[in-house]
């Protein structure tokens, strides 16, 4: 077992239950655990999260796992067991805040739903991410993120025009589903305090506890929440934003053009000031003091010319001396990175977005570090993603179960 370093952070103090797989539900309870959070993350016996069998392997665990499940507690529970149902209906009953991402109605049959649990602890706080939110038509149908990102409007403006929609290179509707989940559990938090506060586990007049609540996360309308100005562009204007590339539509010039090496660079000179400095300094001055050009408005309308100036000055010269021109002209520029360049580059360093690690046989790893940084009570990583079922034995423990009760709940089959 690896080492249990104090739980420190904001949220130090704060337990949470997570009952979920692979990527909403976990990376939910990750960021709550990387600022604090005690978190216990149950797990089936027969594999534990599919997430651990993901990508790059080391061990026979996932290095995705390393950072999806630092800070956790994992045990193991078989959920089609009625002793391992109650396991489960206790440890939440002593959580602050259950985060699940089963269908719609799953928690219930465990006799683990909210109402139920709220019956007895009015304070709870249960996180709930599914691909459609828990009413509605679709409600029990499944969804992953990828529809969720179809559904929400981002896979519609991903691409070129002339080509099908493509994804992202990662799973953010999972991603951004998460994040509104930990926003809804924080300001849960906060309401639930100014209400009366925790739940002392005892119930009637003695119990002043605060008042709990459902935070109802939908993959799809996590990603909808993103969409900018969508909605009121199409009600108002009938204007349906469509796939522009690289560019930013509407916003000029904001694009990703190529140099003379081959390599990719964004350059965004679309504040006004910005143009005529972009102009100057790739020597178009007619450009950059054209009346027409001043503002946004005109250089949407000779978007094409603009682009063509910038890509035909990109042609002459490599990414290096792009990047030392424009930078010196304080035009907001960058080259698309990839993780080799992260790694090595000094902003990365000198902000220590890298943590190091070691596994159990003391290979070192590298995993990103916690954001937010917050001045006072900084998040950070106490252990990497543990194995599988490494702290069932201590968490039953403080349930109150006897070494021979566990052992005989494995022996059985609930563990």
């Amino acid at each position: 077992m690896q080492e249990q370093k104090k739980s420190t952070g904001p949220l130090a103090g704060i337990k949470v239950l997570e009952l979920g797989t692979l990527i909403a539900g976990p990376f939910c309870s990750r960021l709550m655990g990387e600022f604090g959070a005690d978190v216990i993350k149950v797990e089936s016996p027969d594999g534990g999260d599919p997430i651990r069998q993901w990508r790059v392997l080391k061990d026979g665990n996932s290095l995705w796992w390393t950072v999806q499940s630092r800070n956790k507690k994992s045990i193991t529970l078989n959920m089609k067991d009625t002793r391992a149902q109650e396991i489960a209906r206790r440890l939440a009953l002593e959580a602050d805040i259950v985060i699940e991402n089963y269908r719609p109605g799953v928690l219930e049959k465990w006799n683990i739903g909210y109402e139920q649990l709220k019956a007895i602890n009015p304070a709870l706080i249960m996180v709930r991410l599914s691909g459609y939110g828990q009413t509605g038509p679709m409600r029990d149908a499944p969804g992953f993120g990828a529809i969720g990102e179809s559904m929400g409007g981002i896979r519609y403006v991903s691409g070129h025009p002339d080509r099908p929609p493509v994804r992202i290179g990662i799973s953010i509707g999972d991603s951004i589903a998460s994040l509104h989940g930990a926003i809804g559990a924080l300001m849960a938090l906060r309401h639930r305090d100014v209400t009366g506060g925790r739940w002392n586990g005892k119930s009637g007049a003695e119990c002043v506890a605060g008042q709990g609540q459902v935070v109802d996360v939908a993959l799809y309308e996590a990603v909808f929440n993103l969409m900018e100005s969508l909605v009121p562009e199409y009600d108002h204007a009938g204007v349906v934003r469509e796939r522009t590339g690289g560019s930013l539509p509407g916003i000029v010039p904001s694009n990703t053009y190529t140099t003379g090496d081959g390599e990719n660079i964004v350059i965004a000179g679309n504040g006004d000031a910005i143009f005529k400095r972009l102009m100057t300094a790739i020597g178009r001055d007619d450009m950059a003091n054209d009346p027409q050009l001043a503002n946004n408005a005109g250089r949407v309308q000779r978007t094409e010319e603009i682009d063509g100036a910038i890509q035909a000055w990109c042609n002459g010269r490599d990414i290096d001396a792009a990047l030392e021109i424009l930078k010196a002209a304080d035009v907001p520029v960058s080259k698309i990175y990839s993780v080799r360049d992260m790694l090595q580059d000094p902003q990365f360093l000198a902000r220590q977005m890298f943590e190091q690690h070691l596994f159990r046989d003391g290979t070192p790893i590298r995993l990103p570090a916690v954001t937010p940084k917050l001045s006072e009570t900084p998040g950070g990583t106490r252990w990497i993603g543990p194995e599988l079922g490494e702290h069932t034995d201590d968490v039953l423990a403080g349930l109150g179960y006897s070494t021979d009760e566990i052992a005989e709940l494995r022996r059985s089959g609930a563990l």
